[in-house]
């Protein structure tokens, strides 16, 4: 299998390597059994999976698509503007519901 820089498809993330994820199988059908593995495959100690697990995040990181300034402002004044819009909703809601409770219990 060909992978990408920064791909989280690795042995160490315990990711199948086959496409279709099945589990490895024997000329007679059998599922591999449970040796101990050696090498890549090889369960690795605490701080080299701590240290695999921040390496993929890093990765992942690099793929995100970041907004310039000019979107993220845009982007804020949005969001504001529709609770603003959304707490005077609920606001005149509430307002409403009080005065027909006040109105129908006195």
């Amino acid at each position: 299998m060909t992978e990408t820089t920064g791909s989280t498809a690795t042995p160490e993330s315990g990711n199948p390597e086959g496409a279709d994820g099945a589990a490895e199988t024997t000329a007679e059908g059998d599922k591999t059994s449970g040796k101990k593995k050696s090498g890549k495959r090889a369960k690795k100690g605490l701080f080299a999976r701590i240290g695999l697990f921040y390496r993929q995040i890093i990765a992942e990181l690099r793929k995100v698509v970041w907004p310039s300034r000019n979107e993220l402002t845009n982007y804020t004044a949005v969001v504001v503007t529709f609770v603003v819009v959304v707490m005077a909703f609920v606001a005149g809601l509430d307002y409403g519901f009080s005065k027909l409770s006040l109105w129908v219990f006195g």
